[in-house]
């Protein structure tokens, strides 16, 4: 099993493993209730995970990739300062910190 997809928010996970439910791709939800665990454990580490079988984890992860933002960059966007790619979630540059000048304020 290999984890396809994460996020910090329970429904676009939920939302994700039913996408992948309609294609026929059986996942597994991890950390489902670890969020009670924040402050003994990093954030990240209690956020919802979908795992799925080794044989759907390329098909798994393009359909998570066609549907992560609902539009044709993937969700990701890439800082016209130093060039690297980011999640859409981010609106500064995990590499020079820079701002995402397209996030609408």
């Amino acid at each position: 099993m290999r984890k396809v997809f994460t996020h910090e928010n329970r429904l676009i996970v939920f939302h994700m493993r039913n996408l992948l439910q309609e294609q026929g791709i059986a996942s597994q939800l991890r950390n489902e209730f670890a969020g009670g665990g924040v402050g003994d454990l990093s954030p990240f580490e209690t956020w919802p995970e979908l795992w799925v079988g080794d044989e759907d984890f390329n098909q798994a992860s393009s359909i998570i990739e066609m549907n992560d933002s609902g539009d044709s960059r993937g969700g990701r966007w890439v800082c016209p300062k130093c060039g690297e790619v980011n999640d859409r979630q981010f609106r500064l540059c995990w590499r020079c910190s820079s701002a995402n000048e397209s996030v609408s304020r």
